[in-house]
């Protein structure tokens, strides 16, 4: 790597050991130290602290969040100037005075009176052009008061962007939220709307986030995928504990690949007989774990042999192979080669010489060790061994209602 230049060179307040390093386009998307949302393009970065084994380097910054101002002078507190500080997390968490929320990210302070304004709000433009969640300007209201959000629904105390055409008041979490985004436990786009009426969803319905299982008032604003009816609340899709640290076009790539992920078959269909019902049946196959065809039975098995993919007793309907002790459950035959999972952002690929007798990987979901087929992450290395994979983030259960 190039030395960098001293014009690339930023002592910042925050990182006092080593100065960062200017990145004119970062593609990390790494959180920003300053306001906690993903960092891509021009960026600074210290490129001698990094996170073992991976190599991620830390301290990351958008540049405009690098370069605040130290000290500012703000309508809402003209009588002391503010002071730029960062949220220490063993500190006591203090709240902003315009959004009413505590956040690890840079905020200005004034020591005298403990006042607070996050970065983030401080510098809110005197009309908000181009705000995602309503379709005309909004423009802050600079007074402290309670109000209603019209998106969330919650009772606030701080300074409200409002739509002078409509009416609409919303507050500032909730302004800068984006139209689209994607969550880590949903492997599609997640779209904003703004009540049930949008999408037709039935008043009555009663629906619950499937991030935190609580329940969402769908009378007002949440995220939602109208493909798998999945819903959320906006503060949960929004976190970025739950967030995918991509830009939209990465986002929207990722759609395309997870339409390819959902037709990666693993076998090919060497024979096909037709069913009682006319359906077509897969009578032989060659799957990419074995090197023999494999034919479909419905006999039963004598000898207690188990299922060389999830090492499950084998039990009708089965794959087997004819020229050695070789079954694969059916539906383990049918599993994908590539798919997405819940439980971790990249895709899985289905791998079947990970696991030996000699050499049992442990999936990272239930720790148990396996020497059957496994899905596995080049990117990161994380497993999960063939009934984790099936495990859905939803259970619906008789026992249970909700």
């Amino acid at each position: 790597m190039e030395q960098p230049q001293q014009q690339d060179l930023l002592l910042h307040f925050s990182h006092q050991e080593h100065p960062l390093v200017f990145d004119q386009d970062s593609r990390y998307g790494a959180p920003c130290c300053g306001c906690r949302e993903s960092v891509y393009g021009p960026s600074y970065y210290c490129i001698k602290c990094s996170i073992f084994p991976i190599g991620l380097y830390e301290f990351f910054h958008h540049k405009s969040c690098a370069e605040l101002p130290l000290r500012l002078r703000h309508p809402l507190h003209p009588i002391h100037p503010l002071i730029l500080s960062y949220q220490n997390p063993h500190h006591q968490k203090t709240k902003c005075q315009v959004c009413n929320e505590s956040r690890r990210q840079y905020t200005y302070r004034c020591y005298h009176c403990n006042f607070n304004l996050h970065a983030t709000c401080a510098s809110l433009p005197p009309t908000i052009q181009s705000s995602q969640v309503h379709h005309h300007p909004l423009t802050p209201f600079w007074k402290w008061m309670s109000f209603t959000c019209d998106l969330c629904a919650k009772e606030v105390k701080g300074i409200p962007n409002q739509c002078a055409l409509c009416g609409f008041w919303v507050h500032n979490s909730c302004a800068s939220l984006p139209r689209t985004l994607k969550v880590i436990r949903h492997k599609h786009l997640l779209h904003l709307t703004h009540s049930y009426l949008e999408v037709g969803l039935y008043q009555s319905d009663s629906r619950f986030c499937q991030l935190c299982v609580q329940k969402v008032n769908t009378n007002f604003g949440f995220y939602y995928c109208s493909r798998c009816d999945f819903v959320t609340h906006l503060d949960c899709a929004a976190d970025y504990r739950n967030r995918e640290n991509k830009n939209l076009q990465e986002l929207i790539e990722g759609e395309n690949e997870d339409l390819e992920l959902e037709q990666s078959a693993a076998y090919e269909v060497k024979n096909i007989k037709l069913g009682e019902d006319g359906t077509e049946i897969a009578a032989k196959i060659q799957h990419f774990s074995h090197e023999h065809d494999l034919k479909l039975s419905d006999d039963e098995v004598l000898n207690n042999e188990k299922c060389d993919g999830c090492i499950q007793a084998i039990f009708p309907s089965f794959y087997s192979c004819v020229n050695c002790n070789f079954f694969l459950h059916e539906s383990c035959a049918k599993l994908p080669r590539k798919k997405r999972h819940p439980l971790h952002e990249h895709p899985l690929t289905l791998f079947s010489e990970l696991g030996s007798r000699r050499n049992r990987i442990q999936c990272y979901a239930c720790q148990h060790h396996c020497n059957g087929f496994t899905y596995w992450c080049e990117t990161c290395y994380f497993k999960l061994d063939v009934p984790c994979s099936l495990i859905s983030d939803i259970l619906t259960h008789p026992g249970h209602e909700h």
